[in-house]
């Protein structure tokens, strides 16, 4: 087997173990690893008698062998081959997570639902695993979180930049362009809102476990959509002296947004890891993204350019007094 949990810092301790003879912790042959500084994690077998147990090392009920561990990028893997009877064929499952004093293993948090729940079923024939019902509710706090996010900073600010940039051009669609996108980036950060408290509240329940890098980002985007919304209440008119300014402060902002928008929902499926066609599903939209917004700046620029030639011409026909059939006007005495 192997069990792999990511997001462990150097001063955690992580276990996966199976128990004989009940749901929970009491009974469980566990597993645990720890990072080491300058070599490789220690990792070894702890039965669990009762709930004062300290995970020490100890000999288990089943027979463990090849056990070895590895650590890297914040990513534990514990690696054994189990002996167990050949008439079990579904056993229970338990997996923790709790702070690390030096090479001192500490209690895992009583709180948190992530630690309260983390036991399971695994049939050993059919492959499938089921998890308590506490689990459950977190895998779908999970994926409801990776959905709000995906929709509203992946998707929904992206196409708002394209509306942002490419219907301005048209002079009949302003300003209905800019209610569109006023509208398209309040919802957007509306829905980002949600998903955002949504990833506070699984990282308040995930105890030791943290995603450092996805927080972050998670963090640092939340305050440049809320400085980029309220922006829009500051807004100059066209003619202000400081309209140049904020426009370049605006696209900044907002193509900073967009970048590291697309970068931390990769992010988050490294962190869900769902089927395959979730991402697929979410690269073939950023792709169309991508290519229509190539199609309308190439679009932009030719319309661009083609009214600038009228109005050059326009300009060089009223500059040299000629009329509409080409003739030059003559002036009376």
């Amino acid at each position: 087997m192997a069990f792999r949990q990511t997001g462990v810092s150097s001063s955690a301790w992580v276990a996966w173990a199976i128990n004989p003879t009940a749901t929970g912790m009491v009974g469980a042959q566990s597993l645990v690893a720890y990072p080491q500084s300058g070599g490789a994690p220690k990792v070894y077998t702890a039965p669990i008698a009762d709930y004062s147990t300290k995970l020490e090392e100890g000999n288990l009920t089943y027979g463990v062998s090849d056990l070895n561990a590895t650590y890297q990028s914040n990513e534990m893997i514990i690696f054994a081959t189990w002996t167990l009877p050949t008439t079990v064929t579904t056993i229970n499952q338990v997996w923790q997570a709790g702070p690390l004093s030096g090479t001192t293993i500490q209690a895992h948090s009583t709180s948190n639902s992530a630690n309260l729940n983390s036991m399971g079923t695994v049939n050993l024939l059919s492959g499938q695993s089921q998890t308590q019902g506490g689990g459950n509710s977190r895998l779908k706090k999970r994926n409801v979180h990776g959905v709000l996010n995906a929709v509203s900073w992946g998707i929904l600010m992206p196409a708002d930049a394209i509306i942002a940039r490419y219907m301005r051009v048209f002079k009949s669609a302003d300003p209905a362009w800019f209610y569109l996108h006023v509208t398209c980036q309040t919802s957007a950060y509306i829905v980002g809102v949600a998903g955002w408290a949504t990833g506070l509240k699984l990282g308040s329940e995930n105890g030791n476990i943290q995603y450092t890098t996805h927080r972050n980002i998670g963090i640092t985007l939340f305050c440049l959509g809320t400085l980029q919304v309220f922006a829009l209440l500051l807004r100059p008119k066209k003619d202000h002296t400081y309209r140049l300014y904020w426009n370049i402060y605006h696209h900044s902002v907002g193509y900073t947004v967009i970048i590291l928008s697309i970068v931390n929902i990769f992010k988050g499926f490294d962190i869900l890891d769902p089927e395959d066609k979730w991402k697929n599903s979410y690269i073939g939209v950023i792709i169309a993204l991508g290519v229509i917004a190539v199609l309308l700046e190439a679009y932009t620029w030719f319309v661009v350019l083609k009214r600038k030639r009228s109005e050059r011409k326009v300009q060089y026909n009223g500059t040299n007094g000629v009329n509409g059939n080409g003739a030059r006007q003559q002036q009376s005495v």
